[in-house]
């Protein structure tokens, strides 16, 4: 089991890596995972994270008080934003519902958490 948790991190930090660099995904509840999995499997892996300049305060963050700094809603929603007006303009009826309806959905969860 351990095994398939340590695969399961890595995957995670892989999957976070990408969202540092792409708009549209998200990079902080991947590292999240990863460092749930880590926990189970490579504890110094999940201290790293946590201990991480930029990513460690928002996972400590919510990892202790369920909470997501005003900067990290505004930054999500943002992006929820731009790709809801981004699969409008692309794909266009009906698909851009898609989108919206996850704007709607994850954006009012995001929106109600803890600062």
């Amino acid at each position: 089991m351990r095994r398939i948790y340590l695969a399961g991190g890595i995957v995670a930090v892989a999957l976070g890596a990408l969202g540092a660099f792409l708009p549209l995904m998200p990079t902080v509840p991947f590292l999240l995972l990863a460092v749930y999995c880590f926990a189970r499997s490579n504890p110094e892996w999940e201290r790293r994270i946590l201990d991480h300049p930029h990513w460690g305060p928002q996972i400590r963050d919510w990892r202790e008080r369920r909470a997501i700094s005003r900067r990290a809603k505004t930054m999500a929603i943002g992006a929820m934003t731009v790709g809801a007006v981004f699969t409008w303009y692309t794909l266009g009826h009906p698909w851009y519902w898609i989108s919206i309806a996850i704007l709607l959905v994850c954006g009012s969860w995001i929106a109600t958490r803890n600062e």
